[in-house]
């Protein structure tokens, strides 16, 4: 009995982790591809493009651009608690405001210093859609292109935006703690969380790279700064100490601090300087994983190699999108249909 018990116990979990496999990676190329809209709302980048110039103001560029990556980070990065992994992934789940009902991913305590400015600009892309194209295009296509859009607006490298995803069913508060990176984690911990949604620790590396731009909250990396950690440059510490009003560490700060406002290696560079500000991030150049110190130093001698963030955007853009009947095309992005 207890023979079968095992064997039946094995293929029950093989199963789950193919089609947990499967779900990653869920989308036919028929069902989503570059071309998606060619028919349906062929002006689809442009609308949502023009926006994004709208939107555009001294204030709103050093806003909006960083907002808009991490939104699309936070969005694809969400699973919840299944048997086996069950991903929620690109859903345009992050956008869904909570009600009495439904506490929502935008509750969760890692989302609630996500820029209101960067929900505005997908809400009001949506609404252009929505005259020219009613109905026909989700609000995670319009998060993706966004977030590839920012980063050519800052002179990042481009890609071709894979389209036809469907808005997800679920948007939970508690789900969307499990799988975020956190700001203090080990390497370890960081390609384990990767690894289990079919990213790798080159993926890792690479898409981290959007800490070039953008900024973080004091608190984050309070601790490094309390504690004298010997591990963060002393000159980095003594200028955060001022820009966060130690001992309070209150305000942010920005991530890159030599070019806070340009998509290029500097990051990179930073790391290897000791001058990465999160804990996170200063693992991946001086943590146990010797293909993640390789990589970190790779890119920072060489700005060219750093197109490799388009691929894994690419990558990433692919994670639990729904297709089809898996979710839908919500003509408001603020709240399911």
């Amino acid at each position: 009995m207890g023979l079968m018990l095992h064997f039946f116990l094995t293929v029950v979990f093989v199963f789950f982790s193919i089609s947990s496999l499967s779900f990653v990676n869920s989308a036919s190329p028929t069902s989503f591809s570059v071309g998606f809209y060619d028919q349906s709302c062929p002006a689809v980048e442009k609308i949502i493009h023009d926006e994004l110039v709208k939107k555009m103001s001294p204030i709103a560029h050093n806003i909006t651009i960083p907002g808009i990556l991490r939104l699309f980070f936070h969005d694809c990065n969400v699973q919840n608690n299944c048997f086996v992994l069950c991903v929620h992934g690109c859903d345009g789940s992050i956008l869904i405001l909570p009600t009495d009902d439904n506490n929502s991913e935008r509750n969760a305590t890692i989302n609630l210093s996500l820029a209101q400015d960067a929900f505005d600009l997908v809400n009001k892309a949506k609404e252009a859609l929505e005259e020219e194209c009613p109905g026909v295009v989700s609000c995670a296509d319009i998060l993706a292109i966004l977030a590839r859009d920012v980063v050519n607006w800052w002179k990042g490298p481009n890609w071709e935006v894979e389209k036809g995803r469907k808005d997800g069913l679920i948007s939970n508060a508690a789900e969307a703690e499990l799988l975020m990176p956190k700001s203090n984690e080990k390497i370890h911990t960081l390609i384990r969380r990767f690894e289990s949604v079919g990213l790798s620790t080159a993926d890792l590396v690479t898409l981290s790279g959007a800490h070039t731009v953008g900024v973080t909250q004091c608190k984050e990396f309070a601790t490094r700064v309390f504690y004298n950690d010997t591990t963060l440059n002393s000159t980095t510490r003594s200028k955060v100490m001022d820009e966060c009003n130690f001992p309070q560490m209150e305000g942010i700060a920005a991530l890159d601090q030599q070019t806070p406002f340009l998509f290029n290696n500097s990051y990179y560079k930073r790391l290897r300087e000791r001058k990465g500000l999160l804990l996170s991030d200063h693992v991946l150049a001086f943590g146990e994983n010797e293909f993640s110190r390789d990589l970190v130093d790779r890119y920072a001698a060489d700005q060219k190699l750093f197109v490799e963030f388009a691929k894994a955007m690419v990558k990433m853009g692919r994670v639990g999108v729904k297709t089809g009947s898996d979710g839908e095309t919500r003509r408001d992005c603020t709240k399911f249909n």
